[in-house]
């Protein structure tokens, strides 16, 4: 087999890691340059900042009006402990694990929180768990897309609209980048440093109506520390879902935060933004298509996510010296597949992420292969 020739131009971005990700594109620091620093998040001005934050993701997401947007302390993590935390024990639960982070909610149901009624629906890396064996009488908990396995749920047509539980849907590595079923969901969390590419530390938390009552009538059996509450003296505590943040946020991070939803709307929008992202799995399945050395993790190409796009070699072994070689030669940053995953390649395809660097970094990736194979 002939070995591919070092190509002569690299992506624009090399930034191909899936959290945090690539800033959105044209990003400088100047675009900073308005945060309020210094200043009290609970002053007037800075939190109109973190209330608009809030009001353009909902209008972004197309949430439903009904539905409750809060800004909760650290990440995504932090937003799905707490509604782990809060919500559970009043049934039995489900919880749907087909990568790490989903099999991190069912430690914490099981072993944690210790719940006596909590079924774990898995299944290995590349696949989804059999979704028809949910039960929606239960509460489920469910990741809309696998960030450490590239795998995500088709659509929400398999969640009962008719459900007597809730559904609790980690959607860190989904929203603003696929189409989520508002309507066959009742809580929905993310982060700030994926699909817009912001920075870390926070959360964002969107709760339905359902989900609002089984806060105001669920007392868990339980002590819940400070930050996990969403409740007081009986009534649900609104300034949480208003800009009034449980701990002290990162006013730089919240005007990178607009600084991104900004571009989000005038890149066209949730359409245009799903768009984006799709393009960019395409270009990538184009190339496995004709590349034999190489193929997606994910198994059925109706569950293939187009942000954390994950790849297996037909010799795992290479995965890691073919990303430290991009690495060196500047081509792409932080693309060996998650720590708890199956060795291989996961390449960051979310919004912010051009297409043209996607093809930039293809020819790349035939090379770095021949270079490893050859050593």
């Amino acid at each position: 087999m002939a070995i591919a020739p070092k190509p002569d131009m690299r992506p624009g971005n090399p930034n191909f890691s899936s959290g945090p990700c690539a800033k959105r594109p044209g990003f400088a620091l100047d675009a900073l340059s308005g945060a309020m620093l210094g200043r009290s998040h609970r002053a007037g001005a800075p939190k109109a900042r973190l209330a608009e934050v809030i009001e353009r993701s909902r209008a972004i997401l197309e949430m439903p009006a009904d539905w409750r947007l809060g800004i909760v302390p650290a990440s995504d993590t932090g937003a799905m402990e707490m509604v782990l935390w809060s919500l559970l024990g009043a049934r039995g639960v489900d919880v749907l694990a087909f990568e790490s982070f989903g099999e991190g909610w069912a430690n914490d149901v099981l072993k944690q929180l210790r719940l006596p009624d909590a079924r774990v629906l898995a299944a290995p890396y590349g696949r989804l768990p059999d979704l028809g064996a949910a039960d929606f009488s239960r509460d489920v908990v469910f990741p809309w897309n696998g960030t450490t396995s590239g795998v995500r749920v088709p659509d929400g047509d398999w969640i009962a609209s008719d459900r007597r539980g809730l559904t609790i849907c980690d959607a860190t590595s989904a929203a603003f980048a696929m189409r989520l079923a508002w309507d066959r969901l009742d809580v929905v969390t993310w982060s700030w440093q994926k699909v817009l590419g912001g920075e870390a530390a926070h959360g964002m938390l969107a709760l339905s109506p359902r989900a609002v009552e089984r806060l105001l009538n669920h007392q868990p059996a339980w002590p819940l520390p400070k930050i996990f509450r969403l409740t007081s003296g009986g009534k649900l505590i609104e300034g949480i879902f208003k800009g009034e943040t449980i701990n002290t946020p990162s006013m730089l991070c919240v005007e990178d935060a607009l600084d991104g939803l900004r571009w989000a709307e005038s890149a066209g929008g949730l359409d245009r933004l799903i768009a984006r992202c799709e393009a960019n799995l395409s270009a990538i399945a184009r190339w496995v298509e004709r590349t034999a050395w190489v193929d997606f993790l994910a198994e059925d190409a109706a569950t293939r996510s187009c942000t954390s796009i994950c790849l297996k070699l037909a010799v795992p072994a290479l995965a890691k010296p073919m990303a430290a070689l991009l690495e060196r030669e500047g081509a792409a940053y932080d693309i060996a597949a998650y720590r708890d995953a199956p060795p291989g390649l996961r390449i960051w395809g979310g919004a912010t992420v051009e297409s043209a660097d996607i093809e930039a970094l293809l020819p790349w990736l035939d090379w770095a292969h021949g270079e490893v194979t050859e050593q």
